[in-house]
């Protein structure tokens, strides 16, 4: 049985905390907050605490906080020589101070509290600074029925990265889609099957294989029109950046062709 204490209630720490008490090899002894009342639906189920002094032993402390807060709370954490990870895929294990074992176990993954999450699909990333604790964070997710991946900070700090393009600009070009179709009375629902083909299609083939559109086929009168649908200069600021961004990536020129003449 691995114990865990979870440090934090926001998004992450309450879907890690649904998967652990599904786990029957894994034992949660504490969850803290400092506002404890963030906890309160959980009270029946979990001893919960607003006291750091209050942690009792654990083989794991997850730190499930914000990235600016991490290196801070485990500063103020009131013991040494235990095992405490954190769960950020931007911040660097070295973050936490060094009194105590350190690890990151990044679950790569949006979270929203409300929202169910089948965690058994989720990647797990993990790292540690000690060899002998890389075992248990693998044993930790495989008890959540997850697929660990062992990488480094640099690693891990890249995949953020990438995860932000994938997953947070990609929402806000959905938000954008959302109000040009508003603006005209449209349902934004129309477009959710093609948002499900778009993100099924890179499960087979790559994204620049999976690339269509106006701006991969040059379609100049196209690409005209639709900026000067767009009244909002943000967006017209957006489709233009993203339209010389597909052209580079596929290799298309923006000259024009000069047919040859026969007399």
């Amino acid at each position: 049985m691995i114990s865990v204490s979870i440090i934090g209630a926001g998004n992450v720490a309450t879907h890690l905390y649904k998967a652990f008490i599904k786990a029957e090899t894994i034992s949660v002894v504490q969850w803290y907050n400092r506002d404890i009342r963030k906890l309160a639906m959980f009270q029946s189920d979990v001893e919960t605490i607003d006291d750091l002094s209050e942690l009792k032993p654990a083989d794991i402390y997850i730190i499930a906080v914000s990235d600016d807060a991490i290196s801070h709370i485990s500063e103020q954490l009131p013991f040494e020589n235990r095992f405490v990870v954190h769960t950020s895929g931007s911040v660097s294990v070295y973050d936490i101070d060094k009194k105590n074992r350190r690890g990151v176990f990044y679950p790569l993954q949006t979270f929203s509290k409300n929202v169910p999450v089948a965690m058994e699909t989720v990647p797990i990333c993990i790292e540690t600074i000690g060899k002998k604790d890389a075992p248990l964070l693998k044993l930790l997710g495989k008890s959540m029925g997850c697929k660990t991946h062992k990488v480094n900070s640099d690693q891990r700090r890249t995949l953020h990265l990438a995860a932000v393009f994938v997953n947070n600009f990609t929402n806000q070009l959905y938000r954008v889609a959302h109000e040009i179709t508003e603006s005209e009375g449209v349902e934004f629902d129309i477009l959710k099957p093609l948002i499900l083909e778009t993100a099924n299609k890179v499960q087979n083939i790559s994204p620049y294989l999976a690339q269509t559109g106006p701006a991969k086929r040059n379609d100049k009168k196209t690409i005209k029109k639709h900026l000067k649908l767009l009244e909002n200069e943000q967006h017209q600021a957006i489709y233009k950046l993203l339209t010389a961004s597909i052209k580079k990536t596929q290799g298309v020129s923006n000259k024009k062709v000069v047919k040859n003449k026969t007399k």
